[in-house]
């Protein structure tokens, strides 16, 4: 095949749909207004940023440790979905329908989920009310267009959120009203005051979005006794909470704090989970456990049968070879996925340190004091995150600069508020780096943030 080379001066055939033609256009003026949300767009920013800095540390991008990934675990987890299969009573051409054909609306690896839950979470749940989706993505949206009902609804969530959930809220045109969130997590207080404010306004609050553990991309965590107060606030004040769940393994070893949804005596939490930070992202494989009894709709039992109907008309059904894969790797760890992220949760730790103390190095001022327009930042004690504040506004076109003048990335942390604070805040991620590479990402951040102050002046 050769390339088409158009000499200089010389006309260009124009190509179909080309901008430049004089043919049918497009206006965003005449498109939904999340084509050109800045929720919808922070994602493709960050990837087209790093495509053009290819040689800059990356604080940015929240993916899994690579350094785990084995190509020759797929086929062999394959054969442990298909022995589980066998196992069940399927003979082979129940089997080859179980790889190769449509599949099953809430999934096929619903029972795995089941088990997988009532090992690590303490979570006795019904199969059915479990609907496995093309990531957790999905299941939001789904969740989101079922309690959107009209212009009254709203749903909730601490402010800074993660960006894929405020996302969307904008695709189904779902308000969302802010939360404050401190080191603590959500502040209950003040989403006890939002809630009582939105129905003096004759609005309807539905729901509260909500990561207890390690948030995306605060780093935050719920104490119990929180935990306990948020569950007891919903019921007292008839919402829903929907809990996401993507970081809770990632820990310093420590017990971990148990779910909403285990805290749970009234079916208030709609329970979000991923295989994707914990297994490997590409299967896009993510859930949803919706058990609230469902009243007026004699097709659906469950909250979760209403998914379903909704994912037949979206995605129709989940990957089943996807599935499969998620399913072997759970049969291959006994279906806990404490066990199966014990090594990557060790990764995680080693570079959180790593990033705390090259921040204390860099800038910290070995007192423990920073005086006010110094760089700052939270200590999480898991996930992948940290939050640092710097003394100059950190946007996009600050990043474009460090990024080419420095060759560092991280993420503004603008974006997870949606674009209503957090300017002069960044958060930065360490899944994916080695101690050397955090070191010197922090050495290309510190001399960005030198120039950045004096600028700033």
């Amino acid at each position: 095949m050769t390339a088409s080379v158009t000499a200089p001066g010389e006309a260009r055939t124009p190509r179909t749909g080309d901008p430049g033609t004089g043919g049918f256009r497009l206006d965003t003026s005449s498109l939904h207004a999340s084509v050109t949300d800045p929720a919808l767009t922070s994602m493709t920013l960050l990837n087209d940023i790093a495509g053009r800095y290819p040689e800059a540390v990356s604080f940015a991008a929240g993916r899994p440790y690579e350094g785990f990934f084995d190509t020759g675990s797929l086929p062999r987890q394959l054969r442990a979905f298909e022995e589980h299969l066998e196992g069940a009573g399927l003979g082979p051409d129940g089997i080859r329908r179980v790889f190769f054909q449509y599949g099953r609306t809430k999934g096929v690896i619903h029972d795995l989920i089941a088990r997988h839950l009532a090992l690590d979470e303490a979570l006795t749940v019904d199969p059915e009310s479990v609907v496995v989706t093309t990531g957790a993505q999905e299941a939001m949206v789904l969740v989101l267009r079922a309690l959107r009902r009209d212009a009254q609804d709203l749903v909730l969530t601490a402010a800074p959120a993660y960006v894929g959930f405020l996302g969307a809220t904008r695709l189904v045109d779902m308000p969302v009203r802010s939360v404050r969130e401190g080191p603590g997590g959500i502040d209950l207080d003040d989403l006890a005051d939002q809630i009582r404010s939105a129905r003096r306004e004759g609005l309807r609050p539905r729901a509260c979005y909500v990561v207890p553990d390690f948030a995306n991309p605060s780093g935050a965590s719920m104490s119990l006794a929180d935990r306990q107060r948020l569950v007891d606030l919903a019921e007292r004040e008839d919402i829903l909470l929907l809990e996401d769940n993507p970081y809770s393994f990632f820990h310093a070893g420590v017990p971990r704090m148990p779910t909403l949804k285990a805290l749970d005596r009234a079916r208030r939490v709609v329970y979000f989970g991923s295989f994707a930070k914990t297994a490997y992202a590409g299967a896009r494989i993510g859930y949803v456990v919706a058990d609230q009894p469902v009243a007026g709709d004699p097709g659906a039992v469950l909250f979760a049968d209403q998914l379903a109907r909704l994912k037949s008309m979206l995605t129709l059904n989940t990957s089943t070879v996807a599935q499969a894969a998620i399913g072997g790797f759970l049969v291959e760890n006994g279906c806990s996925m404490e066990r199966a992220s014990r090594r990557v949760a060790a990764v995680y730790q080693r570079n959180l340190r790593a990033v705390l103390d090259g921040l204390e190095e860099r800038f910290g001022s070995g007192s423990g004091f920073r005086p006010a327009g110094a760089v700052s930042w939270n200590s999480p004690s898991g996930g992948m995150f940290v939050v640092v504040t710097l003394p100059f506004v950190a946007d996009d076109a600050a990043l474009e600069c460090s990024a080419a003048e420095f060759g560092v990335l991280w993420t503004p942390m603008h974006h997870f508020y949606g674009g209503t604070a957090g300017f002069r805040q960044i958060r930065l991620s360490y899944s994916v780096l080695t101690p050397e590479q955090i070191g010197e990402g922090l050495d290309r951040l510190a001399s960005f943030t030198a120039a950045g102050a004096r600028l700033d002046r």
